[in-house]
């Protein structure tokens, strides 16, 4: 059953699964890992996440289609050039790699393994919708696009 699909923003359920690593870090703090370089390796993840996703929405920008994650079906174009060569959903691996920097700034295992949930989510509710959605607008297009290109990495 897809009841969330495409009805909750992507930014949203970032927004949501930091506040729960937060939430999880300071519930367990016996979890707490000692990371060498912490912050180094946090802002580092997190500004990876901020490039990835910006290019991505360059990428959408330059060929004049549709950034809005919650309709795909208004899409105006495949976009397969530049990062979308390289993988498929590059804001959502952005947003990944914000919060997995944020998991390495909070330093807790807990906090750490909410990432992979991340993941399910939008691979469920959101990334399957969307290439549905993709594969009726651009069919043989884009079915040839998601047989060369992975969708996260």
């Amino acid at each position: 059953m897809q009841v969330l699909a495409l009805k909750v923003p992507p930014v949203a359920v970032v927004l949501f699964m930091a506040a729960l690593m937060w939430l999880v870090a300071r519930a367990a703090p016996a979890f707490e890992i000692a990371l060498p370089a912490r912050d180094f390796l946090a802002v580092g993840l997190a500004v990876a996440g901020i490039v990835a996703s910006l290019s991505g929405v360059a990428s959408f920008r330059r060929a004049k289609t549709t950034v809005n994650p919650m309709t795909p079906e208004s899409s105006s174009s495949l976009v397969s050039s530049g990062i979308y060569a390289l993988i498929r959903n590059p804001m959502y691996l952005g947003f990944l790699l914000v919060l997995a920097g944020w998991a390495v700034f909070l330093s807790n295992g807990l906090g750490l393994l909410l990432l992979p949930l991340f993941v399910f989510y939008m691979n469920r509710f959101q990334i399957e919708p969307e290439e549905k959605a993709l594969a009726f607008l651009f069919g043989p297009a884009f079915i040839a696009y998601k047989s060369r290109v992975r969708r996260w990495l």
